[in-house]
């Protein structure tokens, strides 16, 4: 259940209440797809950072341990012991980004596994049995997110499709929660709205899926090859039509500029694997730009990473240490950069919070937006 507490224009601070615990929105989530962060990064790492919502991918996890393996271990919270909520992915995404291993039908999709090329079917009742077994907190329904640019017909037909396949979820989902073996009983559904650039489909697909009453809804589909002043558009036509008193949530974004943009438009969660991603390469967002710890300036450097940072990281270790671990391919080096650039980014939803609570979040937007984009 999501609480509208305060509004700033359209930017919005609530609380999301699940069986898990409540999420302070706006959030974001940090990546864990196979049920971990890549950058050996625990659960108690998690926690520690500020993590509140841990999201994990459906297909990966359905290649390996196994759905059903980690519902004999008793669930993913048990598996992997982080406590709090947990947020499923449905596989529609690899729909999108195994383009060329998949064949699309109406009863769902036949991926070949990018493991071992084994063939795999995953419609609506498979996600969702899948996403039961792993016993997540939210699930989200099962779609196809279509490349910009799409031709229109195509598009259209898409969106069709996947209101069709989200009452098959929501179908499904009733009858896996209503099951004694089932692991979460109280599962949550997010719809997800489609639509490409074309803000007339977005708004009519938005619509009609909201007639659903479902847990939250997503933005899906954006952030997959169209300019980000397109991805802005397309969230200033869908979001007024999205239900007040529903979350929000915009799949696979962002940039800290694209996140602070994102809130400004009334969005409310958030997940993207590119801090993770970029920290394990070198690249490291602070309090006055972007770094690359590989640069030949850091090599005697011992201050921190950020001087304004409370991260264990930078209380602790200097420039030249943590590069010295990277250029020499010290795993130590992968643990110390993620756990960096995640602390910052569940810190700067801390302050996105306490800017909209003191009525501040477009001064603070102004303020910082340039900054956090600038690289040094």
């Amino acid at each position: 259940m999501y609480k509208l507490q305060k509004e700033e224009n359209n930017a919005r601070r609530g609380e999301f209440h699940t069986n898990k615990g409540i999420v302070q929105t706006p959030a974001f989530m940090n990546v864990a797809t196979a049920g971990a962060i890549k950058g050996a990064l625990s659960a108690e790492d998690l926690k520690n950072i500020g993590c509140q919502v841990m999201l994990s991918n459906t297909y990966h996890l359905h290649i390996r341990p196994g759905d059903q393996v980690v519902k004999d271990c008793g669930g993913l919270h048990k598996f992997s012991t982080w406590n709090g909520p947990i947020l499923t992915d449905s596989g529609g995404f690899q729909v999108f980004s195994l383009a060329k291993l998949r064949h699309i039908e109406e009863e769902g999709v036949t991926f070949q596994s990018h493991i071992d090329g084994k063939k795999i079917f995953m419609g609506p009742e498979e996600s969702m049995q899948i996403q039961s077994n792993l016993g997540s907190t939210v699930a989200m329904a099962f779609d196809e997110c279509v490349e910009n640019p799409a031709p229109y017909s195509y598009a259209k037909s898409s969106c069709e499709r996947t209101t069709r396949w989200l009452k098959r979820c929501k179908d499904k989902m009733r009858e896996l929660n209503s099951l004694e073996t089932t692991v979460n009983k109280e599962q949550m559904l997010f719809g997800i709205n489609q639509g490409c650039t074309y803000n007339d489909l977005r708004i009519d697909h938005m619509k009609e899926i909201a007639e659903l009453d479902l847990d939250g809804y997503a933005v899906g589909g954006l952030a997959v090859g169209e300019e980000t002043e397109v991805m802005y558009d397309v969230l200033e036509h869908v979001t007024p039509v999205m239900p007040k008193d529903k979350i929000r949530y915009l799949m696979g974004v962002g940039t800290p500029a694209n996140i602070l943009n994102g809130v400004e438009r009334g969005i409310d969660l958030f997940d993207c694997v590119m801090p993770s991603r970029n920290a394990r390469h070198g690249h490291l967002f602070t309090s006055v730009g972007i770094i690359n710890i590989n640069n030949e300036k850091y090599k005697y450097d011992m201050t921190p990473i950020d001087e304004n940072c409370g991260c264990p990281v930078c209380k602790r270790y200097s420039k030249a240490y943590i590069r010295h671990l990277l250029k020499s391919g010290e795993m130590l080096s992968q643990r110390l950069l993620v756990m960096h650039n995640l602390w910052f980014y569940n810190h700067l939803m801390e302050d996105i919070r306490n800017a909209l609570d003191n009525g501040t979040f477009a001064e603070f937007k102004k303020e910082k937006e340039e900054i956090y984009a600038k690289r040094i």
